[in-house]
């Protein structure tokens, strides 16, 4: 096994969490499968158009307070020290470190009153609609896997499903099988993701060949199925490596320099853009650490502004080349902060109410959804489950969330156990 390891994190439980993908490892005279799992895409040329989905994730749990949901005529220790700014759409105030957003609130929705947070420093609620510990002993699967597993490749050059946060329950594949778990662009770098100079065409097929019949044999031997998944996985690796539309997308020397500099420091989105347009169906990112238990303004001042230019540049990005309607974008963390400032002029965690903001995907855009009282503490009005949004997400798709998968006891399982979309939306 090989294990790739993604961008290392610090939450306040102490615990160092690194997203990761483990794969079986193909070594065969210097061949191995993290390089064909790299393939590389072509700049310039186009997947037929597709329905997709970019979910960033914002891990520790940004404040609500300090973003989407700003309480301007609240007591100082709550409302803190950011301004509220008004956008383009009545209603929907920013802080004032989201001009950009604000801008374009237009092409936004944001959604004030998200309810069901559970404490816990993971994707997995925002991935598959399930917390871990109640999602990974049952192996449920994240959103790309399922679009992966139903909807298949684009492109067979191209992985349905890429992570740029690695992989970790909530984002794996589950039972939705081995062949659909995420492709991650974590590792060496670019330069080990084509084919290895000394093995020629010829070579690679007669090597392919070669394991089809150990492949026949172990699977003949193999009755949970994870053999024949890890095959597909390798199959595909294989087509992959032999075309050059992946690895072209993740090389960001080949976009506009003008376009670059607009995305900022904020490359993954650009990256994102990039896999969606060469063919992927689901691309995961993850920016920043909003764990912000002291000094929150001080990190929210570093780190709002980026955010802000990413997000405006991306739904930007994406009208001005026309996927926008096929193309959505949500962005979340998985709990807000309390209402009230801490002694260390920080926000803890609070899991009755977050925000979310929503772009594309052909849903209907300026919206503000619910609302909570007038310290940010609860939602007062239309709260919204985080599975209500994934419905919403998976209605943008054309998946229906009522869709069963067989898990690995052999039971139904539905993608979501609520699947009404959010109406102002749809």
């Amino acid at each position: 096994m090989l294990t790739v390891f993604g961008d290392k994190q610090q939450f306040c439980d102490g615990v160092s969490r690194r997203n990761f993908l483990k794969i079986g490892s193909l070594a065969l005279g210097g061949l191995t499968l993290p390089a064909l799992l790299r393939a590389s895409a072509a700049a310039g040329e186009q997947a037929a158009s597709h329905k997709s989905v970019i979910m960033v994730y914002l891990p520790g749990g940004p404040s609500h307070m300090d973003t989407y949901d700003l309480k301007p005529e609240a007591p100082t220790e709550y409302r803190g020290e950011f301004k509220a700014i008004q956008s383009k759409v009545p209603g929907m105030d920013f802080c004032e470190l989201f001009p950009m957003q604000a801008a374009i609130a237009d092409k936004l929705t944001i959604v004030r009153s998200v309810i069901g947070a559970v404490s816990e420093h993971a994707p997995a609620l925002l991935m598959s609609g399930y917390s871990e510990a109640i999602g990974k002993p049952l192996g449920r699967p994240g959103l790309g896997a399922i679009l992966s597993k139903l909807k298949g490749p684009v492109d067979p050059r191209v992985p349905p499903y890429v992570s740029l946060m690695g992989n970790a329950a909530g984002l794996d594949a589950g039972y939705a099988g081995v062949a659909h778990r995420p492709f991650t662009p974590d590792g060496p770098g670019l330069e080990n993701l084509a084919l290895n100079a000394s093995v020629s065409m010829n070579r690679l097929d007669d090597r392919r060949t070669i394991l089809k019949e150990f492949d026949r044999f172990r699977n003949e031997a193999d009755r949970t199925g994870a053999m024949a998944g890890m095959d597909a996985f390798s199959a595909r690796a294989f087509e992959m490596i032999t075309a050059p539309r992946t690895r072209d997308a993740l090389d960001l020397s080949r976009e506009d320099p003008r376009v670059r500099a607009r995305y900022g420091e904020a490359t993954q989105f650009l990256t994102a853009r990039r896999l969606i347009e060469a063919g992927v169906r689901c691309v995961t990112l993850s920016i920043g650490g909003w764990d912000t238990h002291s000094n929150n303004f001080g990190h929210l001042r570093g780190q709002l502004p980026t955010v802000d230019q990413a997000v405006a540049t991306l739904v930007e990005d994406l009208h001005a080349r026309g996927m926008d309607k096929d193309c959505s974008v949500v962005m979340w963390g998985e709990f807000g902060r309390t209402p009230r400032v801490n002694g260390s002029a920080g926000r803890d965690h609070w899991e009755p109410v977050m925000s979310a903001l929503i772009a594309g995907g052909g849903l209907k855009m300026g919206h503000v959804i619910g609302s909570t009282n007038s310290r940010g503490e609860v939602a007062v009005d239309r709260p919204i489950t985080v599975q209500q949004i994934l419905a919403t997400l998976y209605h943008g798709l054309g998946v229906d969330p009522a869709t069963t998968l067989t898990s690995s006891s052999g039971r139904p399982m539905y993608l979501l156990d609520e699947r009404t979309p959010i109406p102002e939306m749809v």
